[in-house]
């Protein structure tokens, strides 16, 4: 079974040296109960948690996998009682409004424990996550009294939530679907329509499921214009507000997928169900936009999570597979080969995982500092910014940490060798966990999309000024600090370069809107990139002046780990950078029908 220890020493350098989260918890009005006591706790107990709960059964549930009999799902064993510890520890709760029974803390503390429980058990994990997209909906968009009804107990975490978008005909293009809903007696309405890929749509983890469907009033728009959002339980609550008569929701079956199999990912069936209306209708898109975007920041930090769990086991494997001796010479003569550690190769793969796992958690607090000032900052420019920032790193960090993600669980396997591909060693679980989190919450071709399509270009570019002025300030005032002299130089030209494309598929895009879609990946995954090397040039500023201090090997590895993304993966921005200004001629010279020459369909 691999083994997992949450990297609670590299989360603090992240948040203590690098990024300040004192200073930043200081600023918010929740910010005194992040004091560095209960961050601490938080850390230690999540850890705990994740290691000693979640990560017995990470294995069990992915070979148990979920059932169904007569419309109901049973999870792997281990999973309902897990919930129940991680209710009764108060987890869900913890950056609750605690006006609905939360403790009020910041965002970015729920998103560190989000890493821990990613790496450890995925599937499990997908259970609670999405109820707290549902409580941000329903606190955003709900009525006083679907707040009173449903949000103190998805707060809880005695109820659950999912969102229900995806129609058998339908994905990304939502405008399409079928589902319907009719005026019922008072308030309430008739919904009735099929969905699937349903994350946790049925299960026996907790007692109700509060689930929040797209779905078209009669008269309604078309298109996207026409969608509207309402909650429609499991359960219908009594007067009481606890559990009451069975609602007309039923899940049909259960996919079959290639990974995350401890989760159910149902076909939910809604037969004139019981639903209320979130929201003004037909603006049922944009409430769900709340409940999407913290999705796919939860998505990213699975990517993360992922990454982690990996690494940590690789690096075990290669300190104790021998293999060979190393090229220079014998490295370990008192035993008949080395540990495959020695090897370049070996190395290359080990540090590829090392420096996204550590970029993508210096991205996800970054960030996350974002998401603690728009929910609980003062109103006035400092959450302006936050704001601007947080539209358009949310779609860097779903895609992009969700695809270095899935390379680096591959690079698992590949430092196991042959073991890499059998059950029993757990990378290969890794590695079809990861690959589900490119296409949930909107593919990568979606979240390219978003990002240079609506973030940038339908802003004229102001959104990534905002940004990539913030990198050349910190370039210009490092410009003359030998010890960054070989992270500035690099980071500034990829900095002007990345406004220079910018304004070129902007142009393009002005005779030819195909120049978006064809450059958008790449764009993205160009952005990414030089996301991470503005932030771990931030790292190995902090490292260097901390680097004759106690920890010494702790930052001599940071800036070592810094230097080999700036020399050996940060290149990939100019095969990015060669292929954006490529242009889509070359991907819309063939027609549709001429795809398949050479062979029928």
């Amino acid at each position: 079974m691999p083994s997992y220890q949450a990297p609670i020493r590299d989360m603090c350098f992240v948040m203590d040296e690098m990024l300040d989260y004192p200073a930043h918890y200081a600023r918010l009005p929740s910010g005194d109960d992040a004091s560095p006591d209960v961050v601490s706790a938080i850390l230690e107990e999540g850890a705990r948690f994740a290691r000693d709960v979640l990560l017995p059964i990470n294995q069990s549930g992915d070979e148990e996998g979920c059932l169904l009999e007569g419309g109901e799902v049973k999870a792997p064993n281990g999973f309902k009682e897990a919930y129940q510890q991680y209710v009764e520890g108060g987890w869900p709760s913890l950056a609750a409004d605690p006006a609905h029974g939360g403790q009020g803390l910041p965002p970015s503390l729920a998103m560190l424990l989000s890493e821990m429980i990613c790496a450890t058990n995925l599937a499990w994990g997908m259970y609670p996550g999405l109820s707290h997209g549902a409580a941000d909906a329903l606190r955003h968009h709900g009525t006083d009294e679907q707040k009173a009804t449903y949000l103190t107990k998805l707060v809880e975490g005695v109820w659950t939530g999912t969102m229900c978008l995806t129609e058998p005909h339908c994905g990304t293009d939502l405008g399409l679907i079928k589902t319907r809903a009719v005026p019922a007696d008072g308030d309430a309405y008739a919904i009735t329509g099929t969905k699937i890929f349903i994350s946790a749509g049925e299960h026996n983890l907790a007692e109700n499921i509060v689930h929040l469907v797209l779905a078209k009033l009669p008269g309604a728009p078309e298109g996207s214009k026409g969608i509207s959002l309402f909650v429609v339980p499991k359960f219908l609550p009594d007067a009481q507000g606890n559990v009451g008569e069975r609602n007309g929701v039923t899940c049909g079956s259960l996919e079959h997928k290639m990974g995350i199999h401890g989760n159910a990912t149902c076909v939910m069936n809604f037969d004139d169900a019981t639903g209320y209306l979130v929201g003004p209708p037909n603006k049922g898109l944009a409430c769900m936009f709340t409940m999407m975007n913290a999705a796919r920041l939860g998505v990213g930090i699975q990517g993360l999570g992922l990454i982690e769990a990996s690494f940590q086991n690789s690096l075990s494997y290669a300190r104790d597979r021998l293999q060979m001796r190393g090229l220079s010479g014998k490295q370990a003569p008192e035993k008949p080969a080395d540990p495959i550690i020695v090897h370049p190769d070996v190395r290359r793969m080990l540090l590829t995982q090392k420096a996204f796992a550590e970029g993508g958690r210096m991205l996800v607090l970054y960030t996350a500092q974002m998401l603690d000032l728009v929910e609980h900052g003062e109103p006035g420019e400092e959450r302006d910014h936050a704001e601007t920032l947080l539209g358009l790193l949310t779609p860097i960090v779903k895609a992009f940490l969700t695809e270095v993600g899935f390379e680096s669980t591959n690079e698992g396997v590949q430092i196991y060798g042959g073991h890499g591909f059998i059950k029993e060693w757990g990378m290969e679980q890794l590695v079809r966990d990861a690959r589900i989190t490119r296409l949930y919450e909107g593919t990568t071709g979606i979240q390219a999309l978003d990002l240079l399509g609506r973030k940038v270009l339908m802003s004229q570019g102001e959104s990534l000024k905002v940004f990539t002025k913030e990198i050349h300030k910190f370039c210009k005032a490092e410009a003359d600090n030998p010890a960054l002299k070989e992270f500035v130089g690099p980071l500034a030209k990829l900095n002007a370069e990345w406004g220079e494309l910018t304004m070129g598929v902007g142009m393009k895009a002005m005779q030819d809107r195909e120049e978006v879609g064809a450059a958008s990946v790449d764009y993205l995954m160009y952005s990414g990139y030089v996301t991470l090397a503005y932030l771990f040039a931030r790292a190995a500023k902090q490292a260097s002046i901390s680097l004759e201090g106690d920890d010494k090997a702790f930052y001599a590895a940071k800036l070592n780990t810094a230097r080999f993304y700036y020399q050996r993966l940060l290149p990939r921005t100019k095969a990015h950078a060669q292929m954006i200004q490529a242009g889509a001629a070359s991907l819309m010279a063939i027609s549709s029908e001429d795809f398949g020459l050479g062979f029928e369909i």
